[in-house]
């Protein structure tokens, strides 16, 4: 049978579809409960979706796993693992060696470049030249605000905020003048009718494989080895068995795991 995930919100069960396995092993998935899309979105009932908690979903189910997605503040997330509040992390951390001190992580799940947006009436670049003199929304304590702290050393201010939400809704409001984030989290405020009235894309920023890494992975303990191979494994498995393509063709137009050789 195949298990579904659950959410560990008391007000608020993802309605995934599945049956229950008793067998299955259950582990506990961090989170940060906010709007991320379309990589997690919350609907009028509370429920969670998104192509990331569909990916997990599927990953879950080949895995065999019982997963419980459970809400942790963003920053809190590596600490809970860390101290096993929770036993895993699915939630569009990129893998980074500064990260891989502390944790360790499953292969990529997807990769998707790094974008910088800003007010419609300035013009500039996501250059360092570009984004001399102006204030630089980021989200605290993701590879984007490591980025930006190391390229953007001639910026006005790099401003940090919890959520992303918050920092595109300073852009919205004048308060700053460009956000960094990764590129389709960005396209989707770009598409939604406030994004439409103040914002355009200035464009995708240098790489950096130290400070962006090559992709986003699933957070395990270091030396929980037994689960990194199953998810490993699962990744693999719902790459080769069309599982992956199916859930990322309704939401995307094009397949985000990036290239073969290579995103918070």
């Amino acid at each position: 049978m195949k298990p579904f995930l659950k959410t560990a919100l008391a007000a608020t069960l993802i309605a995934l579809s599945g049956a229950f396995s008793a067998s299955a092993e259950q582990i506990k998935v961090g989170f940060s409960p906010e709007a991320y899309p379309p990589f997690y979105s919350q609907d009028a009932s509370g429920n969670w979706g998104g192509w990331e908690v569909d990916i997990v979903n599927a990953i879950c189910g080949e895995a065999k796993l019982d997963c419980v997605l459970t809400p942790i503040p963003w920053d809190g997330l590596i600490p809970a693992l860390k101290t096993k509040k929770i036993d895993a992390i699915m939630n569009s951390m990129s893998i980074t060696d500064e990260r891989k001190k502390e944790i360790d992580f499953s292969e990529k799940y997807y990769n998707t470049p790094t974008a910088v947006i800003g007010a419609k009436d300035q013009k500039f670049d996501a250059t360092s030249e570009g984004l001399k003199a102006k204030i630089v929304g980021v989200q605290a304590s993701t590879v984007h605000a490591a980025y930006a702290k190391k390229h953007f050393t001639d910026a006005a201010e790099i401003k940090e905020y919890q959520t992303q939400d918050e920092a595109n809704q300073d852009l919205a409001a004048g308060r700053i003048d460009a956000t960094q984030a990764d590129s389709i989290a960005l396209d989707a405020f770009l598409k939604s009718d406030q994004g439409k009235a103040c914002c355009d894309l200035k464009g995708y920023v240098a790489p950096d494989l130290e400070v962006l890494g090559p992709g986003v992975g699933a957070g395990v303990r270091q030396g929980d080895t037994e689960l990194k191979d199953k998810l490993n494994a699962a990744i693999k498995a719902i790459r080769a068995n069309g599982k992956y393509a199916e859930i990322t063709k309704k939401y995307f137009d094009f397949d985000i795991y990036g290239e073969e050789s290579q995103s918070n």
